[in-house]
């Protein structure tokens, strides 16, 4: 019986080996798919900037793993879903990628979802926020670097949560948006929420939203918020920085990190506090030393939000197969995904089992208005462990 099962078990592993033998030395191709035109280009751009120092940073800058060459194709779903479907079934499909990385907004990457699910292959969503992506509409072939609505709004609960706080909201009119209110509605626990005003990515004219938050705000008791989460250009920054709310109706800012050009309304705002993602000054660590010095270097400016990010998901990618020892196979892929770790400018990430969301330190600042800095420049309250943010399993596996 064992002479029979010989030539079984010689062919099973000549199998396997050929098979290895046929990725050896093939490229692997990663498409990175963001909003390289729209309202979000500016995210888009530091995401690219940052994924590509990511995989040079990873591989020691040979830009090969397991002698393969990664090679990126970048794609523009100019912040719209349908343009990001398409441009994703085409990566899959015409391009045969490995692995696609993106997209920079939520409802993009929502209409994405079902796309890698149809074609087996993993989407590791960098940078869009919206919880719903690792919750309810989440597949097993989506992993995330980027932190979630409720990673943000548990880290900024953890600075605006306060008794006899009372808190007005203005976001996004979309799944970011919608899905930021809702997490910090569930984190908000003493204070008092009394309004939610949305409006659309693009808005240039804040007034009237801005007026009803006034007016449900200035007769209200307790220490008065107006609390900002809020994605793409313009800003409203500048307009509640000109209505002077605090000196008028005693109404504060409150609100997250942003990229530093949004950041330079906070020099309006010194003593805010909030919560953030990523503000290059803030961590120490190996991995981002490495990342403001040779930004610095390369773009006379410091690394900002999503170039962090950017970074963090080509580690991932990197870390990942060097686990697999190159192959690009999606379920051994997964296999070594699912609760790795990995160092990044932030810190150690590792992703939940249950979800693939990258669990992750968060950071409460206040702002400080420095002169040798065109933003509002956040200093370090604390670090806010993944442990101590309690993020909930939203997803039905």
């Amino acid at each position: 019986m064992q002479r029979r099962h010989i030539p079984l078990v010689l062919t099973a592993l000549a199998l396997a080996s050929g098979a290895a033998f046929a990725q050896a030395g093939k490229d692997v191709k990663i498409a990175v798919i963001a909003s390289k035109t729209g309202p979000l280009e500016a995210y888009a751009k530091q995401t690219i900037i940052g994924f590509q120092m990511g995989l040079e940073y990873a591989t020691g800058g040979t830009m090969t793993v397991a002698g393969r060459k990664l090679v990126v194709i970048e794609k523009d779903d100019q912040g719209k879903p349908d343009v990001g479907k398409a441009a994703l079934a085409a990566a899959y499909a015409d391009d045969k990628v490995d692995i696609a990385v993106g997209p920079t907004a939520s409802p993009v990457g929502l209409a994405m979802l079902p796309v890698a699910e149809e074609y087996k292959k993993i989407l590791l969503v960098e940078p869009a926020v919206a919880d719903s992506i690792t919750g309810d509409k989440w597949n097993k072939y989506i992993f995330r670097t980027g932190r979630n609505s409720s990673q943000d709004a548990a880290a900024n609960a953890a600075a605006l949560d306060q008794p006899g706080n009372v808190v007005a909201v203005l976001a996004n009119d979309n799944a970011f948006g919608r899905d930021g209110v809702k997490a910090a509605k569930e984190f908000t626990k003493k204070a008092k929420i009394v309004h939610e005003e949305y409006l659309p990515v693009g808005t240039t004219d804040f007034t009237a939203g801005l007026q009803r938050i006034i007016d449900k705000l200035k007769d209200q008791p307790g220490n008065k918020y107006l609390s900002v989460g809020w994605s793409g250009s313009p800003t409203p920054f500048p307009k509640i920085a000109d209505l002077e709310l605090e000196k008028r109706y005693g109404i504060k800012l409150a609100t997250g990190g942003n990229i530093l050009p949004a950041m330079v309304a906070y020099k309006s705002f010194p003593g805010m506090e909030g919560a953030l993602y990523y503000y290059f000054g803030i961590p120490k660590n190996p991995v981002n030393e490495w990342l403001v010095a040779n930004h610095y270097s390369r773009h006379k400016a410091p690394p900002d939000f999503f170039t962090a990010g950017g970074m963090s998901a080509a580690i991932a990618v990197v870390e990942a197969l060097k686990k697999t020892k190159g192959d690009t196979d999606t379920n051994k892929l997964i296999a070594a995904m699912e609760g790795m770790s990995f160092e990044t400018p932030k810190g150690k990430m590792t992703f939940r089992k249950e979800d693939h969301q990258a669990m992750q330190e968060m950071y409460h600042f206040r702002i400080k208005n420095d002169p040798a800095f065109a933003w509002g420049v956040p200093e370090l309250v604390r670090v806010i462990k993944p442990e101590e943010l309690n993020i909930p399993i939203r997803n039905k596996r």
